[in-house]
C-alpha cells in the first residue's frame, strides 16, 4: 500500500485549497465533491503541474516537493489521464502508445509495463491503425488509460475521465478502469463529482469541499454519514450495500444480504456474484409493523442508528441492516407520527424498480 503525504496551500484569487492529510493509496481513491471544491487543483498539485502550489508533497518516502524545492512532473513516475482525453492527432493509436513508451523510466524495482499488456487489457488491439479523429469518446479514454499506464507510473492520476462521455460510453469504459489496479499494480486517484462512480469504481473516497479535505475513509464510512449529506445533494445521499447473488429466475435475481434477503431485476445475475448495490436515501420507506397486501417486495428488518434533521421538512436516518448501514430519508411529520428513535426496530421498504439499474458489479 502506497503513502500520499500532502501539506499543500494554493491560493487562486479569492479560491484557496488547503490539504493536509497522509493517505493510504490502494486500488481506485475517489477525489470526491461537488464543482469548484478544488479535486483538479489538488490533483494538479500532486502531479507538480500547478505553478502556485506551496507546501510539501511526498509519495511512498520521495519527497516530489519541499517549499520551493520540487521534483518535475515527468520525474514524479505519474500517468495522467485527463477528461478528454489529449492523444496527438497526427499519430494512429499504436504511435501514440509506442511514444509514452519511449519515454517511461524503468524502475528495477517493479516490473515494467509492456505494450502487448496494456493493449490486451484495454482492448485496443482493433485500434491501432486508426487515428483519434476517427475513434469514439470511450475509445479515445482507453487509449488515453493506456499511454499513461506506457508511462510505467507508481501512481495513475485520472481527472474526471467520464465527464464528457454518455451513458453508453460510460457503461463501456468503467469495467476497464476498475480492473486497472489488480491488473498493473497502480494505485489510482480518480476525480469526480458522480456519486455513481464513486460507489462502483473506488475503495476509499477522499470528500473536499470548498478547498478543504472534509473526510476521508471508506465507501461505505462516508455514504453513510448523515453530516456530508449537504456535499451530495439530497437525491443523491444513500448508502452502498454489499450483497451476493443467490439466485436468477425470469430476469430477477436474488441478493443475500446477510440473512436477509433482496430481489432486483436483473437478467445478467450469476449466482455466488458478489455486487455492490446503492441505494437512495428517497427510496427507502419505514414501517413500524409488517404491511399486508402490498407491492413492495423488499422489506428488511432494521435498527435506527441516528436521526438527523435536514430542511425542517425531511430528517435522514442511518439504520443498520445485517451487519451494513443503509439510510432512509422521510418527512419530519413521519418521523414524528411513527415517534422514531435511535434504537428502535424498524422496516426498511424499498421498491424492486427503484433498485434496478443500481447494481454496480
Amino acid at each position: 500500500m502506497a503513502t500520499l503525504e500532502l501539506d499543500v496551500t494554493v491560493r487562486h484569487g479569492a479560491f484557496a485549497l488547503s490539504a493536509r492529510r497522509a493517505l493510504e493509496l490502494e486500488g481506485i481513491t475517489a477525489l470526491f465533491g461537488p464543482s469548484g471544491s478544488g479535486k483538479t487543483t489538488l490533483l494538479r498539485t500532486i502531479a507538480g503541474l500547478e505553478p502556485q502550489a506551496q507546501g510539501r508533497v511526498a509519495f511512498d518516502g520521495t519527497v516530489w516537493q519541499d517549499g520551493v524545492r520540487r521534483i518535475p512532473p515527468h520525474r514524479r513516475r505519474i500517468g495522467y489521464v485527463f477528461q478528454d482525453g489529449r492523444l496527438f492527432p497526427h499519430l494512429t493509436v499504436s504511435q501514440n502508445l509506442r511514444f509514452a513508451l519511449r519515454r517511461a523510466v524503468h524502475d528495477p524495482s517493479r516490473k515494467r509495463i509492456e505494450l502487448a499488456d496494456a493493449v490486451a487489457a484495454l482492448a485496443l488491439e482493433p485500434l491501432l491503425d486508426r487515428r483519434p479523429s476517427s475513434l469514439s469518446g470511450g475509445e479515445q479514454q482507453r487509449v488515453a488509460i493506456g499511454r499513461a499506464l506506457l508511462a510505467n507510473p507508481r501512481l495513475l492520476l485520472m481527472d474526471e475521465p467520464l465527464s464528457a462521455l454518455d451513458v453508453g460510453r460510460k457503461r463501456e469504459i468503467i469495467p476497464y478502469v476498475e480492473n486497472l489496479p489488480a491488473a498493473f499494480g497502480v494505485p489510482v486517484l480518480y476525480v469526480t463529482h458522480n456519486v455513481d462512480e464513486v460507489a462502483r469504481l473506488a475503495s476509499r473516497v477522499v470528500l473536499l469541499n470548498d478547498g478543504r479535505l472534509a473526510a476521508h475513509g471508506t465507501v461505505a464510512e462516508i455514504f453513510e454519514r448523515l453530516d456530508l449529506s449537504i456535499y451530495a445533494g439530497s437525491r443523491e445521499t444513500g448508502a452502498v450495500l454489499s450483497v451476493q447473488v443467490e439466485a436468477e429466475d425470469h430476469g430477477i435475481a436474488t441478493l443475500r444480504l446477510g440473512a436477509q434477503r433482496l430481489r432486483v431485476p436483473l437478467a445478467s445475475a450469476r449466482p455466488g456474484e458478489l455486487l455492490r448495490l446503492r441505494i437512495h436515501a428517497s427510496d427507502v420507506a419505514l414501517a413500524t409493523e409488517r404491511p399486508a397486501r402490498l407491492s413492495i417486495r423488499n422489506i428488511l428488518d432494521a435498527e435506527v442508528l441516528a436521526i438527523d434533521g435536514d430542511d425542517g421538512v425531511h430528517v435522514d436516518l442511518l439504520l443498520a441492516v445485517d451487519g451494513q448501514h443503509l439510510r432512509s430519508r422521510i418527512t419530519r411529520d413521519a418521523q414524528e407520527e411513527l415517534a422514531l428513535r435511535p434504537g428502535q426496530r424498524v422496516l426498511a421498504l424499498i421498491k424492486s424498480v427503484a433498485l434496478e439499474g443500481t447494481l454496480l458489479g
